[in-house]
């Protein structure tokens, strides 16, 4: 058998004919700085080829697979991805129901519940049946087993099973939220602006071609009824008739008591815009799809189950004295330790129906804590989990496979971690390899890169400035590369630097008094204005409901103050730019040139030219969202997605224009020698020596290089970026807007995927804003900001319920004084490596 993975010749994207070995079962990192090439290798040629060659030795075609750009690649083994897109949007999707956790609890609850008669109130211990399949979902029993009689009054009642503790069956879901734990209204100010025309955006939830179809439907449908649609009339002026038309479409009752006998047609059929948004937020099962403020629905708790989900009857039942809400709740490190419990509280008779889940079910738990999840509950939805949590938990269920012979690529598994969680998860890589796996870690953290195998160091630099291999071996060995920019960094933090002075504020604060949501429970913490302030803590702590949840909340730009009795200084704190790391967008045409609006620029460069002009080319027609100059077969996307059945959907180029995303008339409109397709396809980077006479573009370019972002493409979708890639992107986005006055930024965890080479350079950014004036707050892991913070609040001491207090707070050097503070003490040691 090869011992090493072969890859000779490897030019995708920016690498520059690239050959190295990578060592088979054994625990490798990439690294280099961001941009360089390591997703490239790693998951566009790596894995491409992986999955490939998979599918053509199963006998499938493969020709939706594009072979990556390499001349070889030998000794490939089965592999597994892990990146941090897998979250699942499901609003019915739980941390319980992904990690299979919830249905062990559902089968406890089933058969070994203690239950309450709802006629007499009279507790009707469990029955232990061992007969029949250990978890049998559909619970095909005779009817005459299907019901059991209460000792206490002889009444019949319907005998539990898994499915009555589901709240995605009808048996156990509540009736008033069928199982989504919420109710939810149409938000009529959000989606309606009275003040507006349709074409103007009246009604917020139709935009593009979906707009301009609608109001082709509503003129329609209104000379099929005899009326003028007017789509150009602001919304408060119309009638009636027009009114319940648009609201309620031509079904609705509203519309049809004004014409009971007249049939609609085809072609005129509209549906209404608030049946349309209900008809949507089914399909998604609950999911507004707009949680900010711009959400068209509001959503409360259900007052009938108050978010629990199940009926009333099945959350009064208990097993080891807690109902399945409580247990619920709780952290998985609790509930770890009730299943513990478990074996003193039940008889002899029920361990031994509970012996093989009370085997695996804490083993999967331990997994799940050795990466540093042990805070989340298994009621906690997945929808909010960021994507290090998500691959970290995926990550905990494949050490379960027991699989062999793998190899496993992993994209930045630490993101989101607090260096004390970070040797659990590096732990359990190290049993993946143990395993007879091979485990190739996509990483900056500098722990990771110490207990590697064998690490690979992919630069000097982002872009065209990258791709070569610039180091491997051991940190040592990288430190002694004169080309490896991860050397370059260790090699500098080896040297003593002068005390940073840390600057002490303008004299106002931001006090918090009485914080109370979830499990932060502070009764004040201060945050200096004129400074850059860290909020550390480990992970699940409470640092983003502190500062998100509460803080930003609080802000008059904010909603009514919630969480805490009150806060006060929010006078002296101006604007607010809040940069957290929610999805940009979920649609595949959003890409970087379109987010940062630096695409309008664009089209309206190419329109001026005299060439367009002369060919009658408007900027429409260099949209790749409206018909006219964009290819059509594609619709300007420059791919075609296939679907794959089993496996995940496919993008391949274009076949019509070759992934130019333009018609041949659009293509011949050049400027600077370019194409619009080609500063398209460039990285923000290489565009500055294009477009640097274009000030509104350049300042642009300039600062989004500045956050690191250079080795972006502009035609990059946004789905493909990182949580700290978006971020990023926001960032630079509100520092391009002119601001005069006080600003408060608010940003969490901006160095998620940044090389520490790169972390000085953002955090140069940040000093820069600070010293205009403006406040910084992060939510940060990184030691490297936190030192050079100002100002540091530590959360915890740890995760879930045993955290949420404050722990620390001061300057970098006076935190790393606090015992009880695990940031603290990280703190001390590279304070100390510093001088």
């Amino acid at each position: 058998m090869k011992e090493c993975i072969r890859i000779k010749g490897a030019r995708e994207n920016n690498l520059k004919q690239i050959s190295l070995s990578i060592p088979k079962y054994k625990l490798v990192v990439l690294t280099g700085p961001s941009g360089s090439g390591k997703s490239t290798l790693a998951m566009d040629t790596l894995q491409r080829e992986c999955q490939r060659q998979y599918l053509e030795s199963m006998g499938m075609k493969s020709d939706s697979i594009r072979k990556p750009k390499v001349e070889a690649i030998e000794g490939l083994s089965p592999s597994i991805s892990v990146g941090q897109h897998a979250a699942n949007r499901n609003p019915r999707s739980t941390v319980g129901t992904v990690t299979d956790i919830y249905t062990y609890v559902r089968f406890i609850y089933a058969r070994l519940g203690e239950r309450i008669c709802p006629s007499c109130s009279g507790r009707i211990p469990p029955v232990f049946e061992t007969t029949g399949p250990l978890m049998d979902e559909d619970e095909d029993e005779p009817l005459e087993r299907r019901t059991i009689a209460c000792p206490h009054c002889e009444a019949e009642l319907e005998k539990l099973t898994m499915q009555h503790f589901s709240f995605n069956k009808p048996e156990g879901a509540c009736p008033a939220c069928s199982g989504l734990g919420h109710v939810a209204s149409i938000n009529e100010s959000a989606v309606f602006h009275p003040e507006l025309s349709l074409r103007e955006g009246g009604v917020a939830s139709l935009s593009g071609v979906h707009r301009d179809i609608q109001m082709r439907i509503l003129v329609a449908a209104g000379k099929h009824y005899g009326f003028e649609f007017d789509v150009d009339q602001p919304l408060h002026a119309y009638g009636e008739v027009q009114r319940d038309l648009l609201y309620y479409g031509v079904e609705s009752e509203a519309f049809k008591r004004h014409y009971p006998s007249v049939k609609p047609v085809q072609g005129a059929k509209f549906e209404g815009v608030i049946p349309g948004l209900w008809r949507r937020y089914k399909e998604k099962e609950g999911d507004s799809g707009g949680q900010g403020k711009d959400g068209f629905f509001h959503e409360q708790s259900c007052p009938e189950c108050r978010g629990a989900r199940l009926k009333h009857e099945m959350r009064l039942v208990q097993a080891a004295g807690a109902t399945i809400t409580e247990v619920s709740e709780w952290s998985l490190s609790e509930v770890h330790a009730w299943t513990r419990e478990l074996q003193t509280a039940i008889p002899a008779e029920g361990l031994q129906l509970l012996e093989p889940i009370l085997h695996d079910m804490p083993a999967r738990l331990k997994r799940i804590m050795d990466v540093g999840l042990g805070y989340l509950s298994l009621s906690r939805q997945t929808v909010t989990l960021s994507g290090g949590e998500s691959q970290r938990l995926r990550l905990a269920s494949l050490l379960g496979s027991g699989l062999t012979g793998v190899l496993y690529i992993l994209d930045e598994p630490t993101t989101g971690l607090h260096p004390k969680d970070s040797a659990g998860l590096i732990r359990v890589l190290q049993e993946l390899r143990d395993l007879g796996n091979t485990v190739l870690v996509i990483e900056h953290d500098i722990e990771m890169m110490r207990a590697a195998d064998h690490i690979i160091d992919i630069g000097p630099g982002a872009g065209i400035y990258g791709g070569m291999i610039t180091g491997e071996g051991s940190l040592e060995d990288l430190m002694a590369s004169e080309l490896s920019a991860t050397g370059a960094y260790l090699r500098d933090e080896l040297r003593p630097v002068p005390p940073r002075v840390r600057r002490l504020g303008n004299g106002h604060h931001l006090t918090i008094q009485e914080a109370n949501v979830r499990n932060v429970n502070i009764p004040s913490v201060s945050f200096p204005l004129g400074t850059l302030t860290s909020v550390t803590g480990v992970s699940g702590s409470g640092k983003s409901t502190l500062v998100f949840d509460i803080l930003a909340k609080g802000h008059p730009q904010g909603n009514a103050q919630s969480g805490c009795k009150v806060i006060t200084g929010l006078d002296q704190a101006g604007s607010i730019v809040i940069v957290d790391q929610t999805p940009l967008a979920r649609m595949q045409r959003s890409n970087v040139a379109t987010y940062t609006d630096m695409f309008t620029h664009l089209r309206q460069l190419f329109a001026g030219l005299p060439e367009a002009k002369a060919r009658k080319l408007t900027a429409k027609h260099f949209s790749t969202n409206t018909p006219g100059g964009r290819c059509e077969t594609c619709q300007g996307l420059g791919v075609l997605s296939v679907d794959m059945n089993f496996l995940p959907d496919l993008e391949v180029r274009c076949h019509d224009c070759k992934g130019r995303r333009f018609t041949d008339e659009v293509l011949q409109v050049r400027y600077q020698g370019c194409s619009i397709s080609d500063l398209l396809d460039m990285s923000i980077q290489e565009s500055l020596s294009v477009l640097q006479s274009e000030t509104k573009i350049a300042g642009l370019i300039a600062t989004l290089c500045e956050v690191g972002l250079g080795y972006l493409k502009w035609g990059q979708s946004v789905k493909t970026l990182s949580g700290g890639e978006g971020q990023r992107i926001r960032l630079a986005k509100e520092l391009s807007k002119p601001s005069k006055h006080h600003t408060l930024y608010l940003l969490d965890e901006p160095t998620t995927g940044l090389h520490p080479s790169d972390i000085k350079r953002l955090r140069a950014l940040l000093d820069k804003l600070v010293d205009s004036g403006n406040t910084v707050i992060v939510v940060e892991h990184s030691l490297e900001l936190i030192r050079e913070s100002d100002y540091v609040i530590d959360i915890g001491p740890e995760g879930g319920a045993a955290g949420g207090q404050l722990v620390a707070a001061g300057t970098p050097e006076q935190v790393a004084e606090v015992s009880a503070s695990h940031t603290g003490a990280f703190l001390r040691q590279v304070l100390a490596e510093s001088r």
